[in-house]
């Protein structure tokens, strides 16, 4: 049995939150010894030696909390930035005002970072600036609102820091969904390959031998023969189109690599997006060409389908119309804000007027099969044909009028 390719997701976080544990240790037991080397200057040491009690019981009761992003929940932020802006409006209650004024450490001292850096990693820089903010806010408050020079200066540096490092894990977390997704798809193009050899080895030459030999006989058997060329290309193309559908959509903007899920829809609902190569791939065959972009062409499903029923019918007219032996061409193209899908046949072309006679006679194929769903999809259907050169019909739809 061939052996499977297994994709581990790597975390770059994970010793963040590691550190982040070690760090609320180390300044726990940094912020009791920095009293107990002065607690003899405090006014009610009581106060102090409270709170430092609560603080310390609550960093080892909870760092298991920050031990990864799941553990560390809004709750628990909440109720830590809490313990820490407490810690912070006691200090008044229990320090002098002349150290105060001068610029001496509050209770929890620099645990309070701590705090700041738990927003930062869960949240990013955004949830980092909220909690910096209310830090700040606590000691100008315990400063009377003139906060000493250092203060301000400590002050700024957190609140930068924890904003820098929160940009640093948004990037991070992107950066590692983009390696994950790239693993993900060297792993399902291995998967594909290997699967290609076999079909080739297997499938692919009996569809070959059996439209060979019946070509050969003739008769019913040349009819066999055609329809086997046509699963072998039909097989061909959904080897090399890939047999894992791409899940999600990677592109490089100025803010770092994001990576958008897109999840793949079944046909058979009409909620979401549905990506349109799904659709249209079927379509290829011995005399139908397909080409597609490498990644997902996502449309509203009901616009999808009626996109997909548009070419059908187009390619419909190129099998009444312009002969059995003649091929046709499907390409997708996506330009973002529209997307545009182009069928084009080697038949014999279009007379000028043709279209318009077959509408005053009732037969509406182009006119609604085609031109219709394109308008009320809020795009356009363009026929181009020259006589003896073929034909050409180009469905625009817009993405942002998609909408049923």
């Amino acid at each position: 049995m061939a052996k499977r390719e297994r994709v581990v997701r790597m975390s770059v976080e994970q010793p963040l939150w590691r550190a982040l544990t070690g760090y609320r240790l180390l300044t726990m037991v940094y912020a009791v010894l920095l009293f107990g080397s002065t607690y003899k200057k405090f006014d009610r040491p009581g106060i102090a030696v409270g709170y430092l009690a609560v603080l310390a019981v609550w960093t080892l009761a909870t760092h298991r909390k920050v031990a990864n992003a799941a553990s560390c929940t809004k709750r628990f932020l909440g109720a830590d930035l809490t313990v820490a802006i407490v810690g912070i409006l006691l200090t008044p209650l229990a320090d002098t005002h002349e150290r105060i004024a001068a610029g001496g450490p509050t209770l929890p001292s620099i645990w309070t970072a701590g705090s700041v850096l738990a927003f930062a990693i869960k949240g990013g820089w955004r949830w980092a600036g909220f909690a910096s903010t209310f830090v700040a806010v606590a000691n100008i408050v315990v400063h009377g609102g003139d906060p000493t020079r250092d203060t301000l200066h400590n002050v700024l540096l957190v609140w930068v820091a924890s904003i820098a490092i929160g940009y640093v894990v948004e990037v991070a977390r992107a950066s590692e969904a983009t390696l994950a997704r790239a693993l993900e798809i060297e792993a399902a193009t291995r998967e594909r390959e290997r699967l290609a050899r076999d079909i080739h080895d297997g499938v692919l030459q009996v569809l070959a031998m059996v439209q060979r030999r019946g070509t050969e006989l003739g008769g019913e058997a040349a009819e066999l023969g055609r329809m086997a060329g046509e699963q072998e290309v039909a097989l061909r193309t959904l080897v090399s189109s890939g047999l894992v559908h791409t899940s999600r959509v990677s592109r490089d903007e100025s803010l770092g690599a994001l990576v958008h899920a897109y999840e793949v829809e079944e046909p058979g609902g009409d909620e979401g997006e549905l990506d349109l190569r799904t659709l249209l791939a079927p379509h290829a065959g011995s005399k139908v060409s397909f080409a597609e972009p490498g990644t997902p062409v996502p449309l509203p499903v009901p616009a999808a389908k009626e996109l997909a029923a548009a070419v059908g019918a187009a390619l419909d007219n190129v099998r009444k119309h312009a002969g059995e032996g003649a091929r046709a061409w499907i390409l997708v193209e996506d330009w973002g804000d529209e997307v545009i899908v182009t069928v084009r046949d080697d038949g014999p072309g279009i007379p000028a007027g043709r279209l318009d006679q077959a509408e005053g006679e009732g037969r509406m194929g182009v006119a609604l099969s085609i031109r219709g769903r394109l308008r009320d999809l809020g795009g356009t259907a363009e026929l181009v044909s020259v006589p003896g050169q073929g034909t050409e019909v180009e469905l625009k739809v817009p993405r942002g009028r998609t909408t049923q």
